[in-house]
């Protein structure tokens, strides 16, 4: 395949690229809060939306290079302990509002930082405290997050026993030069002994996480990354493009001009080629692409079900210090430092920061935009829930796509991008923005 072109524009500069939610974050605000959150909070929740719950573990052994989360590298024990009891009461206070009674869990997501930085006893005693609130027996999907050096068998072992049923091992590079420049606090020897322990727990599902143009990335180390992971035949695969959003330590140091990282980022004509590669050679293994991001080894049986009932509208309460979440149709953001987080529970509220009540046709966007990251989208899905008819609404934004060869196929059967469509997705969603929403910061 030949290199693209590459233009001042396809240089990676800092600034969001990945596309989470519609209105971007920028926009929503702490007025919100007590007239839409609190209010929102305090009516009946809808039985027929899935409800989920995120928890934000925002501990790491060290700070990745391009980690631009809320996270903290210098708590002890007591301190990581004083968090856990916070976050476990913030979960009780939601089992008292009105939007979550009766309601059942569909899905659980363990984020972070790095949830599996908790010790064994830590997730135990966090574990109870939260099924005491809500029971998740029932859920769909539990997922949890992992650096593979902070695993071990006997934790591994109290991780499939809490019923998780999705594993994601953040591996992102199997080199231990690029794992080093990058900050991250693993080795290649730990990548293979988590993942053979962990496979001999029979998890349902193991998913590998790779970053296309890392600090230092080479053509024949993405390669070999590329191989070692089909070597490993994960259950599904997510390949994310490296972004330089404005709180990295990469970012401060490209707008500071320090230039304390001798190895540059490599452009995203670049980093789509990898990932085109990545996935061809994920398909000739018998892996099916199924987003921008992520391929499967079984569709009938591996899915993603967090990512879905979110990109489809799902309610979701989420907890911990600047956690994202959504209920009876408003976006919440907590509150975002340790100390008001922490305070605002112990005066017994729910930690909210900002927020965001989006309109009719606002929520339509998103879930076009989220959905669209799947390679197609259903115009009948559209016209059934929004009353709205694609091919009109957005005649002109799907004829330029089509013509710069990005939309295969606009008919009422189906919106359907190109493979180079796919791979550049989050740049070309900003066309279906409504025209305020267009142009501004993301964040």
């Amino acid at each position: 395949m030949n290199p693209e072109p590459v233009a001042l524009a396809d240089q990676t500069d800092v600034g969001s690229y990945f596309v989470a939610t519609y209105p971007p974050f920028s926009v929503w605000s702490e007025d919100a809060v007590d007239r839409d959150a609190r209010a929102a909070l305090a009516a009946p929740g809808d039985p027929a939306v899935p409800l989920g719950l995120y928890l934000h573990i925002p501990f790491c052994r060290k700070r990745c290079h391009f980690c631009y989360f809320r996270v903290y590298t210098d708590k002890n024990a007591q301190e990581v302990g004083q968090y856990l009891d916070v976050l476990a009461r913030e979960w009780e206070l939601y089992g008292q509002e009105p939007a979550l009674a009766g309601r059942q869990l569909n899905f659980v997501y363990f984020g972070g930082g790095t949830p599996s930085f908790l010790s064994t006893r830590q997730l135990q005693s966090l574990v109870k405290r939260l099924t005491a609130v809500m029971p998740w027996t029932g859920a769909e999907e539990i997922t949890f997050e992992c650096e593979p050096g902070t695993l071990t068998d006997a934790k591994l072992e109290a991780i499939r026993r809490m019923g998780i049923t999705r594993l994601s091992l953040g591996v992102e590079n199997f080199d231990d030069r690029i794992l080093e420049l990058n900050g991250r606090a693993h080795r290649s020897p730990e990548i293979g002994q988590a993942y053979r322990a962990a496979r001999a727990l029979a998890f349902p599902q193991i998913n590998i996480d790779i970053i296309a143009g890392m600090l230092g990335e080479t053509e024949e180390n993405w390669r070999a990354c590329v191989r070692k992971t089909l070597e490993l035949e994960p259950d599904s695969v997510t390949v994310y493009q490296m972004e330089l959003p404005y709180n990295t330590t990469i970012s401060k140091d490209l707008l500071k001009g320090t230039r304390l990282f001798a190895d540059p980022v490599v452009n995203w004509p670049t980093k789509r080629r990898w990932v085109q590669e990545a996935f061809e050679a994920l398909e000739r293994a018998g892996y099916h692409v199924g987003s921008a991001y992520t391929a499967v080894k079984d569709p009938s049986r591996t899915t993603f079900v967090y990512r879905d009932r979110l990109w489809q509208g799902a309610d979701m309460a989420g907890l911990g210090v600047a956690s994202f979440g959504h209920i009876n149709g408003v976006h919440m953001q907590n509150l975002d430092t340790w100390e008001t987080y922490s305070a605002a529970i112990g005066r017994g509220e729910i930690p909210l920061g900002r927020a965001y009540r989006p309109t009719g046709e606002e929520r339509m966007i998103r879930e076009l935009v989220l959905q669209l990251k799947l390679g197609s989208v259903r115009p009948a899905y559209f016209k059934e829930k929004y009353g709205v008819d694609l091919l009109a609404r957005f005649r002109d934004e799907l004829a330029s796509l089509a013509n710069e060869g990005y939309v295969t196929e606009a008919s009422k059967r189906i919106v359907a991008l190109s493979r180079q469509g796919l791979l550049r997705v989050d740049t070309l969603l900003p066309r279906f923005f409504m025209p305020e929403h267009v142009g501004i910061r993301y964040t």
